[in-house]
């Protein structure tokens, strides 16, 4: 069987979902696939799981490895993987039956090196889906992925995941797009603008066969144990060598600096929301040190500049964190926590 699509799947600890996974994965109508499954040094039954349905399913294939993280896990996955485009799941997560022949087809369509829908989130039995301002059903070239995809790549968080696209195998393995090992978060979207970077062509679809199921504990809700500040600081410092060949360098100052403003805010009413995950006084040193690193700083100013016209709220926010007064800062959300009804 010649393989259309390769999945790559990493796995830690998932043994709650991934039995769900794996059955949204095997039912897919288009079935010239591969499944790879890289059980990153699991302590649950996830590896006992895979193997029960690689018994009998020949498409799975299963890589077994120390815990080495995500990145490390996916990249085990690109080496071994053998179809014409690569996906990506993530373990916890399950996709409809017919996603992978309706990408697969659409990018075969109209002969692109990838392609990009949309994305359903589920938490707490609510569904949302994330869909992106790009013409659709038409295929995109290097001018768009220059002027449009890259910079909405490097200013915007919510196109950073991997698992709602395609991705050519050819361009993955000639150009030796991975995922960076030493990034703690990011890493999608570092993948992401390699890749695009080397691509000639997408399409984007406005179609919702992936669901991303929130849990607690998963990256987004787990503050205990998660330093989230610090990771979105290495995604600001960081450097895409291939990036720097396509946009300015104070182009891509500013796109950085705007990502790293929005994490800040969105961080803010992270950890001014009350949990009994962290006491509030560590939450409170939390969001003053963020008021106070050097790199906001630097990032606020040129943020101020080039947003002159900022709605009420985020205006007070944005005056708040220039003057650091992070009580100031705690008072506003707070209230606009009880305004939105969300006490």
């Amino acid at each position: 069987m010649s393989v259309k699509v390769s999945v790559i799947i990493p796995v830690y600890n998932a043994e709650k979902y991934i039995a769900h996974c794996i059955e949204s994965l095997i039912a897919q109508t288009l079935v010239e696939c591969e499944f790879i499954f890289v059980n990153d040094g699991s302590t649950d039954k996830s590896k006992e799981v895979i193997e029960s349905y690689q018994a009998v399913d020949p498409r799975i294939k299963l890589i077994n490895q120390d815990n080495k993280g995500v990145s490390f896990a996916r990249n085990m996955g690109l080496e071994v993987a053998v179809g014409e485009y690569v996906g990506f799941v993530d373990a916890d997560d399950y996709i409809e039956k017919e996603m992978y022949q309706v990408l697969y087809q659409s990018v075969k369509l109209h002969n692109c090196d990838a392609i990009i829908s949309n994305i359903a989130s589920e938490m707490n039995g609510k569904r949302n889906v994330v869909c992106y301002p790009f013409p659709h059903e038409i295929k995109l070239e290097k001018d768009n992925i220059e002027n449009k995809l890259l910079p909405y790549l490097l200013e915007y968080d919510n196109l950073n995941t991997v698992v709602n696209k395609l991705f050519s195998r050819r361009i993955i393995t000639d150009y030796q797009v991975g995922f960076p090992n030493k990034v703690s978060l990011g890493e999608d979207g570092m993948f992401n603008i390699r890749f695009f970077c080397y691509a000639n062509s997408f399409i984007y679809i406005k179609y919702s066969g992936y669901h991303y199921r929130e849990v607690i504990g998963s990256a987004t809700r787990n503050i205990s144990q998660k330093d989230y500040f610090h990771r979105v600081l290495e995604v600001y410092k960081s450097d895409v060598p291939e990036v720097k060949e396509i946009i300015s360098s104070e182009k891509l100052k500013q796109l950085k600096s705007v990502k790293l403003i929005k994490n800040v805010l969105s961080y803010i009413h992270v950890y001014f929301t009350p949990t009994d995950q962290v006491n509030f006084y560590k939450r409170y040193i939390y969001v003053r040190n963020m008021v106070h690193n050097r790199n906001v700083r630097e990032a606020l100013s040129v943020y101020i500049s080039l947003h002159n016209r900022l709605g009420r709220y985020e205006n007070i926010l944005i005056h708040l964190i220039k003057f650091k007064v992070t009580l100031g800062l705690y008072f506003i959300v707070g209230y606009s926590r009880f305004r939105n009804k969300g006490v």
